[in-house]
Protein backbone atom coordinates (compact mmCIF):
# COMPACT_ATOMS: atom_id res chain seq x y z
CA UNK A 1 0.00 0.00 0.00
CA UNK A 2 2.85 2.54 0.77
CA UNK A 3 4.77 1.91 -2.50
CA UNK A 4 1.12 2.51 -4.41
CA UNK A 5 0.89 5.48 -2.51
CA UNK A 6 4.44 6.63 -3.16
CA UNK A 7 4.23 5.83 -6.99
CA UNK A 8 1.25 8.13 -7.25
CA UNK A 9 2.93 11.18 -5.64
CA UNK A 10 5.17 10.56 -8.38
CA UNK A 11 3.20 10.48 -10.91
CA UNK A 12 1.02 13.76 -9.90
CA UNK A 13 4.95 15.64 -9.55
CA UNK A 14 5.34 14.20 -13.41
CA UNK A 15 2.16 15.57 -14.21
CA UNK A 16 2.45 19.26 -13.00
CA UNK A 17 6.01 19.49 -15.12
CA UNK A 18 5.70 22.86 -16.83
CA UNK A 19 6.07 22.35 -20.23
CA UNK A 20 7.72 24.97 -22.00
CA UNK A 21 6.97 26.16 -25.60
CA UNK A 22 7.74 29.42 -27.81
CA UNK A 23 5.83 31.45 -29.84
CA UNK A 24 8.42 32.86 -32.56
CA UNK A 25 7.46 36.32 -35.45
CA UNK A 26 10.00 38.36 -37.23
CA UNK A 27 9.50 41.89 -37.52
CA UNK A 28 10.65 43.77 -40.86
CA UNK A 29 13.29 46.63 -41.22
CA UNK A 30 13.93 48.49 -44.40
CA UNK A 31 17.62 48.32 -45.85
CA UNK A 32 19.55 49.94 -43.94
CA UNK A 33 16.95 51.68 -41.04
CA UNK A 34 16.57 50.41 -37.57
CA UNK A 35 13.12 52.48 -37.35
CA UNK A 36 10.22 49.85 -36.72
CA UNK A 37 7.34 50.86 -39.55
CA UNK A 38 4.38 49.23 -38.57
CA UNK A 39 3.08 49.67 -41.98
CA UNK A 40 5.76 47.48 -43.41
CA UNK A 41 5.70 43.88 -44.35
CA UNK A 42 2.67 43.46 -41.86
CA UNK A 43 4.71 44.53 -39.10
CA UNK A 44 1.38 45.95 -37.59
CA UNK A 45 -0.84 42.67 -37.09
CA UNK A 46 2.57 41.02 -36.04
CA UNK A 47 2.47 43.62 -33.18
CA UNK A 48 -0.77 43.21 -32.28
CA UNK A 49 0.06 39.38 -32.23
CA UNK A 50 2.33 39.85 -30.00
CA UNK A 51 0.60 41.89 -27.45
CA UNK A 52 -2.05 39.30 -27.61
CA UNK A 53 0.04 36.90 -27.01
CA UNK A 54 1.84 37.98 -23.88
CA UNK A 55 -1.63 39.11 -22.29
CA UNK A 56 -2.57 35.17 -23.14
CA UNK A 57 0.70 33.71 -21.46
CA UNK A 58 0.01 36.28 -18.30
CA UNK A 59 -3.17 33.99 -17.79
CA UNK A 60 -4.19 30.91 -15.21
CA UNK A 61 -2.98 28.57 -17.78
CA UNK A 62 0.26 29.93 -18.64
CA UNK A 63 3.44 32.00 -16.81
CA UNK A 64 6.02 33.92 -19.42
CA UNK A 65 9.42 32.63 -18.70
CA UNK A 66 11.90 34.46 -20.99
CA UNK A 67 11.69 36.46 -23.98
CA UNK A 68 14.67 35.91 -26.57
CA UNK A 69 15.23 39.18 -29.17
CA UNK A 70 17.87 38.09 -31.57
CA UNK A 71 18.43 41.23 -34.19
CA UNK A 72 19.98 40.12 -37.62
CA UNK A 73 21.12 42.08 -40.91
CA UNK A 74 21.72 40.96 -44.34
CA UNK A 75 25.25 40.35 -45.56
CA UNK A 76 25.88 43.36 -47.61
CA UNK A 77 27.55 46.34 -45.83
CA UNK A 78 30.72 46.12 -43.45
CA UNK A 79 30.81 44.11 -40.41
CA UNK A 80 30.93 46.77 -38.07
CA UNK A 81 27.52 48.48 -39.51
CA UNK A 82 25.83 45.13 -39.64
CA UNK A 83 26.25 44.40 -36.19
CA UNK A 84 25.37 47.90 -35.18
CA UNK A 85 22.16 47.65 -37.35
CA UNK A 86 21.18 44.31 -35.98
CA UNK A 87 21.76 45.63 -32.00
CA UNK A 88 19.31 48.89 -32.84
CA UNK A 89 16.60 46.53 -34.45
CA UNK A 90 16.44 44.68 -31.45
CA UNK A 91 16.50 47.46 -29.36
CA UNK A 92 13.74 49.40 -31.40
CA UNK A 93 11.23 46.10 -31.15
CA UNK A 94 12.25 46.10 -27.19
CA UNK A 95 11.26 49.48 -26.97
CA UNK A 96 8.16 48.95 -28.53
CA UNK A 97 6.91 45.92 -26.50
CA UNK A 98 8.00 48.27 -23.31
CA UNK A 99 6.08 50.68 -24.46
CA UNK A 100 2.72 48.35 -25.06
CA UNK A 101 3.24 45.64 -22.84
CA UNK A 102 4.94 46.81 -19.37
CA UNK A 103 7.44 43.97 -19.93
CA UNK A 104 10.13 43.30 -16.98
CA UNK A 105 13.60 43.43 -17.68
CA UNK A 106 14.71 40.20 -15.84
CA UNK A 107 12.92 38.24 -19.17
CA UNK A 108 14.47 39.67 -21.86
CA UNK A 109 17.86 37.95 -23.26
CA UNK A 110 19.67 39.61 -26.43
CA UNK A 111 21.43 38.18 -29.48
CA UNK A 112 22.97 40.50 -32.26
CA UNK A 113 23.88 38.16 -35.21
CA UNK A 114 24.97 40.97 -37.38
CA UNK A 115 25.47 39.15 -41.01
CA UNK A 116 22.73 36.31 -40.67
CA UNK A 117 24.94 33.88 -42.34
CA UNK A 118 22.81 31.40 -40.92
CA UNK A 119 19.51 32.37 -41.94
CA UNK A 120 21.01 32.91 -45.80
CA UNK A 121 21.69 29.23 -45.42
CA UNK A 122 18.37 28.09 -44.49
CA UNK A 123 16.58 30.90 -47.13
CA UNK A 124 18.61 29.27 -49.81
CA UNK A 125 18.06 25.70 -48.79
CA UNK A 126 14.10 26.54 -49.25
CA UNK A 127 14.43 28.18 -52.53
CA UNK A 128 14.95 25.66 -55.75
CA UNK A 129 15.51 28.94 -57.92
CA UNK A 130 18.69 30.57 -56.81
CA UNK A 131 21.57 29.96 -59.59
CA UNK A 132 24.21 27.36 -58.93
CA UNK A 133 22.11 26.61 -55.98
CA UNK A 134 24.81 23.56 -54.22
CA UNK A 135 27.83 25.18 -55.23
CA UNK A 136 26.38 28.20 -53.33
CA UNK A 137 25.88 26.55 -50.67
CA UNK A 138 28.69 24.55 -50.40
CA UNK A 139 30.46 28.16 -49.95
CA UNK A 140 27.77 30.20 -47.21
CA UNK A 141 28.63 26.85 -45.08
CA UNK A 142 32.71 27.73 -45.51
CA UNK A 143 31.62 31.11 -44.64
CA UNK A 144 29.31 30.47 -41.60
CA UNK A 145 32.08 27.72 -40.47
CA UNK A 146 34.56 30.63 -40.59
CA UNK A 147 32.54 33.20 -38.83
CA UNK A 148 31.42 31.03 -35.88
CA UNK A 149 33.63 32.37 -33.52
CA UNK A 150 32.77 36.45 -34.90
CA UNK A 151 32.74 37.76 -37.84
CA UNK A 152 35.96 40.15 -38.12
CA UNK A 153 36.07 43.32 -39.30
CA UNK A 154 38.60 42.46 -41.97
CA UNK A 155 36.51 38.96 -43.12
CA UNK A 156 35.16 39.86 -46.41
CA UNK A 157 32.77 37.24 -46.82
CA UNK A 158 30.16 39.12 -48.92
CA UNK A 159 32.90 40.31 -51.46
CA UNK A 160 33.45 36.48 -51.78
CA UNK A 161 29.68 35.94 -52.07
CA UNK A 162 29.54 38.99 -54.57
CA UNK A 163 32.14 37.36 -56.89
CA UNK A 164 31.36 33.71 -56.91
CA UNK A 165 30.03 32.39 -59.83
CA UNK A 166 30.34 36.35 -61.45
CA UNK A 167 28.16 37.32 -59.27
CA UNK A 168 24.61 35.61 -60.19
CA UNK A 169 23.96 33.91 -57.00
CA UNK A 170 24.57 37.16 -54.95
CA UNK A 171 22.29 39.26 -57.17
CA UNK A 172 19.29 37.22 -56.90
CA UNK A 173 20.04 36.64 -53.22
CA UNK A 174 19.80 40.00 -52.56
CA UNK A 175 16.57 40.95 -55.15
CA UNK A 176 15.30 37.64 -53.25
CA UNK A 177 16.20 36.61 -50.23
CA UNK A 178 17.82 39.72 -48.27
CA UNK A 179 14.61 41.50 -47.48
CA UNK A 180 13.94 38.14 -45.08
CA UNK A 181 16.83 38.44 -43.46
CA UNK A 182 16.57 42.37 -42.70
CA UNK A 183 14.77 41.61 -39.60
CA UNK A 184 14.90 40.91 -35.96
CA UNK A 185 13.19 37.94 -34.81
CA UNK A 186 11.23 37.73 -31.32
CA UNK A 187 10.49 34.16 -29.12
CA UNK A 188 7.87 34.30 -26.23
CA UNK A 189 9.08 31.40 -24.18
CA UNK A 190 6.67 30.30 -21.61
CA UNK A 191 5.35 27.38 -19.17
CA UNK A 192 2.13 25.74 -19.04
CA UNK A 193 1.57 23.23 -16.32
CA UNK A 194 -1.40 21.47 -17.12
CA UNK A 195 -4.65 21.47 -15.26
CA UNK A 196 -5.92 18.67 -13.42
CA UNK A 197 -8.86 16.64 -14.68
CA UNK A 198 -11.82 16.76 -12.54
CA UNK A 199 -15.09 14.41 -13.15
CA UNK A 200 -17.97 16.44 -15.74
CA UNK A 201 -20.92 16.35 -14.25
CA UNK A 202 -23.89 15.28 -16.63
CA UNK A 203 -25.81 18.24 -18.67
CA UNK A 204 -22.66 20.77 -17.43
CA UNK A 205 -21.34 22.76 -20.48
CA UNK A 206 -17.75 24.82 -19.91
CA UNK A 207 -16.40 27.21 -22.48
CA UNK A 208 -14.04 26.26 -25.35
CA UNK A 209 -10.19 26.85 -24.28
CA UNK A 210 -8.44 29.96 -25.28
CA UNK A 211 -6.49 29.62 -28.77
CA UNK A 212 -2.61 30.67 -28.36
CA UNK A 213 -2.05 33.05 -30.96
CA UNK A 214 0.92 32.17 -33.08
CA UNK A 215 2.11 33.90 -35.86
CA UNK A 216 2.18 32.51 -39.44
CA UNK A 217 5.83 32.35 -41.07
CA UNK A 218 6.25 34.93 -43.07
CA UNK A 219 6.42 34.75 -46.72
CA UNK A 220 9.77 35.84 -48.24
CA UNK A 221 9.59 39.70 -48.48
CA UNK A 222 8.71 41.57 -51.64
CA UNK A 223 10.53 44.75 -53.01
CA UNK A 224 9.15 47.14 -50.55
CA UNK A 225 7.61 50.28 -52.44
CA UNK A 226 10.19 53.21 -53.26
CA UNK A 227 12.90 50.52 -52.49
CA UNK A 228 13.76 48.85 -55.85
CA UNK A 229 16.88 47.13 -55.22
CA UNK A 230 19.92 48.12 -57.19
CA UNK A 231 23.27 46.25 -57.83
CA UNK A 232 26.39 47.59 -59.28
CA UNK A 233 27.82 44.82 -61.51
CA UNK A 234 31.28 44.53 -60.42
CA UNK A 235 34.13 45.62 -62.97
CA UNK A 236 37.48 43.34 -63.17
CA UNK A 237 40.39 45.05 -64.90
CA UNK A 238 44.10 43.95 -64.51
CA UNK A 239 47.22 46.52 -65.50
CA UNK A 240 50.22 43.94 -64.92
CA UNK A 241 54.05 44.51 -66.22
CA UNK A 242 56.55 40.90 -67.18
CA UNK A 243 59.22 40.82 -64.39
CA UNK A 244 61.30 38.66 -66.90
CA UNK A 245 61.02 41.31 -69.50
CA UNK A 246 62.35 43.65 -66.78
CA UNK A 247 65.03 42.12 -65.95
CA UNK A 248 66.38 42.25 -69.39
CA UNK A 249 65.96 45.66 -69.53
CA UNK A 250 62.46 45.67 -71.78
CA UNK A 251 59.85 47.65 -69.70
CA UNK A 252 56.74 46.63 -70.57
CA UNK A 253 53.00 46.97 -69.58
CA UNK A 254 49.98 44.90 -70.02
CA UNK A 255 46.41 45.49 -69.78
CA UNK A 256 43.34 42.35 -69.22
CA UNK A 257 39.77 42.83 -69.08
CA UNK A 258 37.28 40.26 -67.65
CA UNK A 259 34.65 39.76 -70.41
CA UNK A 260 32.47 37.87 -68.27
CA UNK A 261 31.61 33.86 -68.06
CA UNK A 262 35.16 33.40 -67.27
CA UNK A 263 36.62 34.65 -70.53
CA UNK A 264 39.15 37.94 -70.67
CA UNK A 265 40.87 39.75 -73.16
CA UNK A 266 44.01 41.48 -73.30
CA UNK A 267 46.86 43.55 -74.82
CA UNK A 268 50.67 43.74 -73.71
CA UNK A 269 53.75 46.21 -75.18
CA UNK A 270 57.03 46.33 -74.98
CA UNK A 271 59.29 49.35 -75.85
CA UNK A 272 63.33 49.31 -75.29
CA UNK A 273 65.82 51.20 -77.51
CA UNK A 274 69.11 51.27 -75.41
CA UNK A 275 72.28 51.52 -77.23
CA UNK A 276 75.65 52.71 -76.89
CA UNK A 277 78.25 53.56 -79.64
CA UNK A 278 81.44 51.89 -77.90
CA UNK A 279 81.65 48.64 -79.17
CA UNK A 280 78.06 49.02 -80.76
CA UNK A 281 75.99 47.67 -78.20
CA UNK A 282 72.68 47.31 -79.56
CA UNK A 283 69.38 46.58 -77.30
CA UNK A 284 66.46 47.74 -79.32
CA UNK A 285 63.11 45.68 -79.28
CA UNK A 286 59.24 46.92 -79.86
CA UNK A 287 56.31 44.82 -80.16
CA UNK A 288 52.90 43.99 -78.52
CA UNK A 289 50.41 40.98 -78.32
CA UNK A 290 47.09 40.24 -77.62
CA UNK A 291 45.13 37.25 -75.80
CA UNK A 292 42.10 35.81 -74.78
CA UNK A 293 42.36 33.32 -71.79
CA UNK A 294 39.19 31.09 -70.30
CA UNK A 295 39.87 30.85 -66.62
CA UNK A 296 38.48 27.94 -64.97
CA UNK A 297 39.54 25.84 -61.43
CA UNK A 298 38.36 26.84 -57.60
CA UNK A 299 39.91 30.20 -57.18
CA UNK A 300 38.73 31.26 -60.86
CA UNK A 301 35.23 30.24 -59.40
CA UNK A 302 35.57 32.41 -56.20
CA UNK A 303 36.44 35.33 -58.42
CA UNK A 304 37.68 36.58 -61.71
CA UNK A 305 41.15 37.03 -63.27
CA UNK A 306 42.69 34.22 -60.70
CA UNK A 307 43.36 30.67 -60.53
CA UNK A 308 44.04 28.49 -63.94
CA UNK A 309 43.96 29.81 -67.23
CA UNK A 310 44.17 28.50 -70.59
CA UNK A 311 44.33 30.96 -73.86
CA UNK A 312 45.57 31.82 -77.32
CA UNK A 313 47.90 34.72 -78.12
CA UNK A 314 48.61 36.68 -81.32
CA UNK A 315 52.43 38.56 -81.54
CA UNK A 316 54.11 41.57 -83.48
CA UNK A 317 57.21 42.80 -82.65
CA UNK A 318 60.27 44.02 -84.64
CA UNK A 319 63.95 44.13 -82.62
CA UNK A 320 67.79 44.69 -83.52
CA UNK A 321 70.18 43.27 -81.51
CA UNK A 322 74.13 43.36 -82.04
CA UNK A 323 77.05 43.31 -79.38
CA UNK A 324 80.01 44.28 -81.06
CA UNK A 325 80.08 41.46 -83.69
CA UNK A 326 77.23 40.48 -85.74
CA UNK A 327 73.89 41.41 -85.48
CA UNK A 328 70.00 41.16 -86.30
CA UNK A 329 67.50 42.67 -87.35
CA UNK A 330 63.57 41.38 -87.66
CA UNK A 331 61.83 43.67 -90.17
CA UNK A 332 62.64 45.99 -92.76
CA UNK A 333 65.65 48.09 -91.50
CA UNK A 334 64.68 51.46 -90.81
CA UNK A 335 61.21 50.45 -91.36
CA UNK A 336 58.32 50.75 -89.06
CA UNK A 337 56.71 47.65 -86.85
CA UNK A 338 54.52 46.65 -90.16
CA UNK A 339 56.96 47.01 -92.30
CA UNK A 340 57.81 42.80 -92.56
CA UNK A 341 57.96 42.40 -89.04
CA UNK A 342 58.12 38.98 -87.48
CA UNK A 343 54.60 37.72 -86.46
CA UNK A 344 53.52 34.88 -83.89
CA UNK A 345 50.75 32.86 -82.61
CA UNK A 346 51.03 29.96 -79.93
CA UNK A 347 48.77 28.72 -76.88
CA UNK A 348 49.06 29.62 -73.37
CA UNK A 349 48.37 27.85 -69.70
CA UNK A 350 49.01 29.84 -67.04
CA UNK A 351 47.89 30.46 -63.07
CA UNK A 352 47.08 33.87 -61.22
CA UNK A 353 47.94 33.86 -57.73
CA UNK A 354 46.93 36.30 -55.28
CA UNK A 355 49.62 37.84 -53.06
CA UNK A 356 47.99 41.03 -51.67
CA UNK A 357 44.51 42.37 -51.38
CA UNK A 358 44.56 44.42 -55.21
CA UNK A 359 47.84 42.04 -56.12
CA UNK A 360 48.52 38.75 -58.34
CA UNK A 361 51.60 37.23 -59.72
CA UNK A 362 50.76 35.43 -62.46
CA UNK A 363 52.76 32.46 -64.85
CA UNK A 364 52.41 31.96 -67.67
CA UNK A 365 54.22 29.86 -70.75
CA UNK A 366 52.99 29.76 -74.79
CA UNK A 367 54.00 27.67 -77.47
CA UNK A 368 53.75 28.00 -81.13
CA UNK A 369 55.24 29.72 -84.65
CA UNK A 370 57.19 32.37 -84.86
CA UNK A 371 57.76 33.79 -88.25
CA UNK A 372 59.55 36.23 -90.72
CA UNK A 373 62.19 37.84 -92.24
CA UNK A 374 65.44 38.94 -90.45
CA UNK A 375 67.80 40.39 -91.76
CA UNK A 376 71.44 39.95 -90.91
CA UNK A 377 74.83 42.51 -90.31
CA UNK A 378 78.22 43.18 -89.30
CA UNK A 379 79.77 45.88 -87.65
CA UNK A 380 82.37 47.55 -89.68
CA UNK A 381 83.74 51.16 -88.10
CA UNK A 382 80.76 53.31 -88.98
CA UNK A 383 79.46 51.22 -90.97
CA UNK A 384 76.87 48.33 -90.77
CA UNK A 385 77.39 45.98 -93.56
CA UNK A 386 74.42 43.50 -94.31
CA UNK A 387 75.23 39.70 -94.74
CA UNK A 388 72.04 37.90 -95.64
CA UNK A 389 68.30 38.09 -95.30
CA UNK A 390 67.03 35.51 -93.80
CA UNK A 391 63.72 33.82 -93.51
CA UNK A 392 62.43 32.88 -89.82
CA UNK A 393 60.38 29.64 -88.86
CA UNK A 394 60.39 28.41 -85.11
CA UNK A 395 58.33 26.57 -83.58
CA UNK A 396 58.20 26.01 -79.91
CA UNK A 397 58.49 28.25 -76.53
CA UNK A 398 57.73 31.74 -77.68
CA UNK A 399 56.26 32.76 -74.70
CA UNK A 400 57.43 33.27 -70.62
CA UNK A 401 55.97 35.29 -68.29
CA UNK A 402 55.84 36.15 -64.47
CA UNK A 403 53.99 39.24 -64.16
CA UNK A 404 53.25 41.23 -61.24
CA UNK A 405 49.49 42.15 -61.50
CA UNK A 406 47.51 45.30 -60.04
CA UNK A 407 43.77 44.12 -59.56
CA UNK A 408 41.69 47.55 -60.86
CA UNK A 409 38.18 47.56 -60.86
CA UNK A 410 35.02 47.66 -58.42
CA UNK A 411 35.02 44.52 -56.09
CA UNK A 412 38.20 43.52 -57.58
CA UNK A 413 39.85 42.42 -54.71
CA UNK A 414 41.33 39.37 -53.45
CA UNK A 415 39.62 37.97 -49.56
CA UNK A 416 42.87 36.06 -49.37
CA UNK A 417 46.63 35.74 -49.66
CA UNK A 418 47.92 32.55 -50.85
CA UNK A 419 45.80 29.50 -49.24
CA UNK A 420 43.47 29.61 -46.40
CA UNK A 421 43.69 31.47 -43.53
Amino acid sequence: MKKFIILLFLLQGVCAIARSECDSVRIYFRQGYSVLEPELHGNREILKRITDSLRTYAGPSGRLRRIEVTGGASPEGSVPLNRRLSEKRAKALLDQLLHDGGIPDSLLSFTFLGRDWNGLIRLVENDPDVPCREAALELLHDIAERCRGGEKAEDDNTARLAHFKEGEPYRYMYRKLFPELRATQLCLRYETTPVRQQPIAAGVSFPKPAMRISAPVPAPAPAFAGQTPRTRKPFYMAVKTNMLYDAIAVPNIGVEFYAGRSWSVGANWMYAWWKTDRKHWYWRTYGGELNVRKWFGKRAQEKPLQGHHLGIYGQLLTYDFETGGRGYIGGKPGGSLWDKANWGAGIEYGYSLPVGRRLNLDFSVGAGYLGGEYWEYVSHEECYVWQATKRLRWFGPTKAEVSLVWLIGRGNYNNRKGGRR
